[in-house]
């Protein structure tokens, strides 16, 4: 008996003897995924010591929701040990969820954590278990102040040395269904101009080429060009006209309505195009710009009704803001004492008579507006009301009336307006100073003798929604600036259920640019960190938000799921309807959401999202919150497919991680 008990005495001290661990802040911080701000080793996410609820630790790893650690193991650790909670040093109040999972299977759940709530222990048993996964939500409620520590975070092992890894990224998958080489028209149903300014707009429609294009019922004063679609000219009298568009080619014929409203309302659907800043940011020039103009032409996203080419900020002259705080602003001359010596970016703003002066990557901009009007796109550029942009160039300041004029001879037919700079000389952000700058510039561009679609850009301040379109605005943000990452498309898009109904036609809310393919805010760029079923989730959302879509990526890469993500003419039309109804959101939760929005036709569209952080869902619309009864048609927008008709509602089944269902229902 007692040679039994040595023997088992000498196992369990050698097992114990074989045990290790290891602080989770030693091993590789960078690997680790932060919402907002950078994971930070044994300090809070906001570089503070690492406090819960009054009690500081030494140790631990700081993040913020909506974040992700994975550790992989060998399926010989013993255990994960932690003290979890909010940060003290957010005065605000937040709310997460703490989640450890173990090869998907759920280990701990904190539930709702808030400021000032005693940290949570956390002891799960790690045996058998080959990736670890350490999740904070955001509770479904935004990010906001969602400081998260995983305070004295330790895993004990018997093996291999635990290690952080990289979230597996999955394969991208197409739904969408390429175009037949039949006719299929594309595109907006609606178009508005002002009488007598210039009118430009392109026909545009998917099938074999060569196409010819007829349209009956134009009004007097415009024409159209057969080969290309494109219709121009002047309209001098007010009126709407309902034309017959048609499309033909060797395989067949299609026509559609559509209407020309001529009046005081220009952007009568969102704004589809490409904007410089998501991939070339500061590295933009006139040779990108042309670059992208010829890529939407080559690549076919023409024919699926995008047409701006805008370009943000950074084609200016750039300022030496060392200087800045000598400067008189009261003076029509303040830009003087702030000129840069870069060879390519600086020298005098403007010339002797106040107009502004591109910088040298920019030779030409009548030139660079007329090669994009000739492939049937339109020109967009970027300015700010301050003394300078966001980076540091000049923009519009005493100017107002100078620079639009300019923007309308140059040819340009958009025009986001950035605070940027504004700050210098604004003393306030009482809302009557918020609306100040977008009077004046709104002014200007009235007194311009073209069309030019007016997007405010002052990150939802004062809830610019409700008054914007005072402004003569024609979109406005409504947030800060998006990145690629599942946070941030999550924080801005499923935050805007407060502003539909200040959306309709010429009036737009904008949540920031799309966020796929290949971005970077220049000149090195990356594949979007949003996993394949994120994107189906972003541009669903977009989609039913009535949001303008500009595309921020490279369009020189556009590899082949990212174009069938921009090419999908149903999923296009539920942005680009007549009606201009923004969704509503129906249901809200924790791990899922669901929107709905009315169409022209009668149908509605409605997005089921699944928010889950690791699990796919079955997700229920009911038609009593549709406010409809009876049998009603289900489709698959993204398959371009019948489901089948279904009586009092319609199941989802396992829509995926942080994906989507979008569905049109008819009868």
């Amino acid at each position: 008996m007692r040679k039994i008990l040595l023997l088992l005495f000498s196992f369990v001290m050698t097992v114990h003897a074989a045990e290790k661990s290891v602080w989770l802040d030693e091993l590789n911080i960078k690997a680790m995924s932060s919402g907002w701000g950078a994971t930070k080793a044994n300090l809070s996410v906001g570089g503070n010591t690492i406090n819960i609820a009054g009690e500081k630790y030494e140790r631990g790893i700081g993040t913020h929701a909506v974040s992700e650690i994975n550790v992989k193991l060998d399926g010989k650790a013993v255990k994960f040990t932690a003290n979890v909670g909010l940060d003290n040093e957010v005065s605000s109040v937040g709310s997460v969820v703490f989640i450890v999972l173990g090869d998907d299977n759920e280990l701990f759940n904190s539930g709702l954590m808030s400021n000032n709530v005693k940290a949570a222990p956390v002891d799960v048993s790690l045996t058998g278990i080959k990736l670890l996964r350490l999740l904070v939500s955001d509770n479904g409620d935004g990010m906001n102040y969602d400081h998260a520590d995983w305070a004295m975070a330790k895993i004990t092992y018997s093996g291999a040395k635990p290690t952080i890894v990289e979230p597996v990224r999955p394969e991208p998958y197409i739904l969408t269904p390429k175009p037949g080489p039949k006719p299929r028209i594309t595109g907006p149903k609606i178009f508005g101009a002002r009488p007598g300014n210039p009118f430009l707009f392109t026909v545009t429609a998917t099938g074999d080429r060569p196409m010819e294009f007829k349209v009956d019922g134009l009004p007097v004063g415009l024409k159209l060009d057969s080969e290309t679609g494109r219709i121009t000219g002047t309209v001098v009298d007010k009126g709407e006209f309902i034309t017959t568009v048609i499309a033909s080619n060797s395989k067949g014929k299609a026509k559609r309505k559509f209407k020309i409203v001529i009046g005081d309302t220009i952007c009568l659907t969102p704004p589809m195009g490409w904007n410089s800043w998501n991939c070339w940011a500061r590295a933009v020039d006139d040779q990108k710009i042309r670059d992208a103009a010829k890529s939407i032409k080559d690549s076919g996203l023409i024919n699926h009704g995008w047409s701006y080419i805008n370009i943000d900020d950074c084609w200016m002259r750039k300022l030496n803001l060392e200087k800045r705080d000598e400067v008189d602003y009261s003076s029509k001359d303040w830009y003087k004492s702030l000129v840069s010596d870069d060879a390519v970016l600086g020298g005098s703003a403007r010339d002797e008579e106040g107009n502004l002066v591109p910088n040298n990557d920019f030779p030409d901009m009548v030139a660079l507006t007329e090669y994009i009007h000739n492939l049937g796109l339109k020109a967009g550029i970027y300015i700010g009301p301050g003394p300078w942009t966001c980076q540091g160039y000049v923009a519009s300041w005493k100017y107002e009336d100078q620079d639009a004029a300019s923007f309308a001879e140059w040819g340009f037919d958009y025009l986001k307006y950035d605070w940027c700079g504004y700050s210098q000389v604004s003393g306030n952000q009482t809302l009557e100073e918020l609306k100040k700058p977008y009077e004046v510039m709104r002014d200007a561009l009235g007194k311009q003798p073209r069309d030019i679609v007016y997007s405010l850009c002052q990150y939802g301040w004062g809830d610019v929604y409700e008054w914007g379109e005072e402004m003569n605005g024609n979109c406005w943000r409504t947030t800060g600036d998006i990145v690629d990452t599942w946070s941030s498309l999550y924080s801005i898009g499923f935050s805007q259920d407060k502003q539909w109904k200040y959306a309709k036609p010429g009036c737009w809310n904008d949540p920031d640019m799309l966020i796929v393919g290949q971005v970077g805010w220049g000149p090195n760029l990356h594949p979007t960190r949003l996993t394949p079923d994120e994107q189906y989730t972003h541009i669903s959302l977009w989609s039913l938000l009535s949001a303008p879509l500009l595309i921020g990526c490279d369009l020189t890469k556009l590899d082949d799921f990212t174009l069938s993500l921009l090419t999908n003419d149903e999923v296009l039309d539920v942005n680009q309807d007549p009606l201009g109804k923004q969704a509503r959101r129906l249901y809200n939760d924790s791990d899922m959401q669901i929107w709905a929005k009315e169409m022209e036709d009668g149908s509605v569209a409605v997005g089921l999202f699944n928010l889950h952080g690791f699990k796919s869902q079955s997700i229920t619309v009911n038609w009593s919150d549709l406010g409809i009864k009876g049998k009603y048609k289900v489709r698959d927008l993204w398959r371009q497919k019948d489901i089948g008709s279904f009586k009092k509602s319609f199941t989802a089944d396992d829509v995926p991680v942080h994906g989507v269902k979008l569905i049109s229902i008819s009868k």
